[in-house]
């Protein structure tokens, strides 16, 4: 059994705003399963939604702050919590990165440099918690300094920092690197330094005994200078401590044998009950009720990351064939209008709701035939693996873990069944289209399409089989 602190700045269901939250609320419950002992360690936020109760532990003095170490647990496991609890930086409205006015943190800095400081006291055993791990598992730029500070100590635990998007480095003027009393030896170019300004992502990248990202593709990716934000060269130096480990899903929470947003349950045996959803879905968006007419979904940030304009340029020429089209999600301003302008010139082909829904996610997943993911880059990505799991056939660019999670549709694999999905290479309207049509073509053919949602339902997205990767990972350090 290894010790195995979890340093991450969210972790749902405590508090999330992205990706990551959803990571360290099932890999340290997993890895717990599993027989190892994991310590999460997060900052307490005034947002954080508590619903174990929570004891003072003990306080440990940094840069001039006494900071309290409090205990919960993650609900619904049993896997410890420790909250960084300094008023001075947390004790605010608004959610870790931005405050109440969606502004970033003034002192964005200071705040995660503090949560590091603390982290290393925690993990070099000097909190009066008595426990000191073999592993510390750092998670993004915020926590990025851990393996840097950690790197200066004698006897210290193994460190892993994973990458969940390099789009999000944690970059501050050199005048920040002064002002935090960080120590001198760090501040290099083979350091923190990164173009004269100070990089937290880069602490993690440079002083993390091994690095993992989200999806092996994706760690191939970063290496090159269209994913690697200028650190591709240091990605490639370090690429034989660096691997790629795909996110699970919350199995428990999108199950469509189980699920209660859905109309009517299924699983891959009872597929015809998925048409029941389907039917839902259309009354419930004011669509034409038609169970033969194939419906496309969309459930996304509506950025260009995710290739929404690809799909606003297809739209024209979908809207010539038989189809419906659901979308669910906001974002960009301009985007939004566009698509709302589509379905006001459309309403018995198009039905776009702009916002967030749990509910309507669900029933859109279990509802529609194909689902729409034409991202530029994608870490890792999650709706492609609800689609797969709920038998509706995702239609995805071959990027970072869309292209380890869907198997293109061609004639071996269908032989072989392995198939689960249609890829496309290009992020151009045109291979969009293409990936489209082809999808249209086997709708057509019922049993070849059953195949398809047969093979996607059937693949194991569990959190354990990632959870087996990061043990393997941990115990060859």
């Amino acid at each position: 059994m290894k010790k195995i602190l979890f340093v991450t700045s969210e972790a749902h269901p405590l508090i999330k705003t992205g990706g990551l939250a959803d990571v360290a609320g099932s890999l340290p419950k997993a890895l717990s399963d599993l027989g190892e002992d994991v310590r999460i360690i997060m900052p307490n936020y005034q947002a954080i939604k508590m619903t174990d109760e929570v004891r003072y532990l003990s306080t440990v003095h940094v840069n001039n702050y006494a900071v309290n170490i409090l205990e919960t647990r993650l609900p619904e496991a049993n896997v410890i919590v420790w909250l960084v609890d300094c008023p001075e930086f947390f004790d605010f409205p608004g959610n870790p990165y931005v405050d109440e006015q969606g502004e970033l943190w003034e002192n964005s800095a200071e705040r995660f440099a503090l949560f590091c400081r603390v982290t290393v006291e925690v993990a070099m055993n000097r909190s009066w918690l008595d426990w000191k791990p073999d592993i510390v598992h750092c998670n993004d730029w915020q926590s990025g300094l851990v393996p840097a500070l950690l790197s200066l100590e004698h006897n210290r635990p193994a460190t892993v920092f994973t990458i969940h998007n390099m789009a999000y480095q944690g970059i501050f003027p050199s005048a920040t690197y002064l002002s935090l009393n960080l120590p001198g030896q760090l501040w290099n170019m083979n350091g923190i330094e990164f173009h004269n300004r100070l990089s937290f992502l880069k602490g993690g990248l440079v002083y993390s005994d091994r690095i993992t990202t989200v999806s092996p593709t994706y760690a191939q990716e970063i290496q090159t200078a269209d994913f690697g934000y200028g650190l591709e060269g240091l990605l490639s130096y370090r690429k034989d401590f660096l691997s790629g480990i795909i996110n699970g899903i919350d199995t428990n929470h999108w199950n469509p044998e189980t699920d209660a947003n859905i109309k009517k349950t299924f699983n891959h045996l009872t597929l015809n009950n998925k048409l029941v959803n389907k039917e839902e879905l259309q009354q419930r968006l004011s669509l034409p009720i038609d169970k033969n007419i194939p419906i496309f979904g969309l459930i996304s940030r509506l950025v260009e990351q995710k290739g929404i304009d690809l799909v606003m340029d297809c739209l024209p020429e979908m809207l010539t064939h038989p189809l419906q089209f659901v979308l669910l999600g906001s974002g960009n301003k301009e985007f939004e209008q566009r698509l709302q302008e589509f379905a006001e010139s459309h309403p018995d082909k198009i039905s776009i709701t702009i916002g967030y829904d749990e509910t309507l996610a669900h029933l859109i997943e279990a509802g529609v035939d194909i689902f729409l993911m034409p991202s530029r880059f994608e870490p890792c990505g999650l709706n492609q693996i609800y689609s797969l799991r709920y038998g509706t056939v995702p239609v995805v660019r071959k990027t970072g873990g869309l292209a380890d999670t869907v198997i293109d549709t061609l004639p071996e694999t269908l032989n072989d069944n392995t198939a689960t999905g249609f890829v496309f290479d290009e992020a151009s309207p045109g291979a969009l289209m293409e990936a489209i049509k082809r999808a249209l073509i086997l709708y057509s053919l019922p049993e070849t399409w059953k195949q398809l949602q047969i093979n996607g339902m059937q693949k194991d997205y569990s959190w354990t089989k990632s959870a087996q990767q990061y043990v393997a990972l941990y115990n060859q350090l």
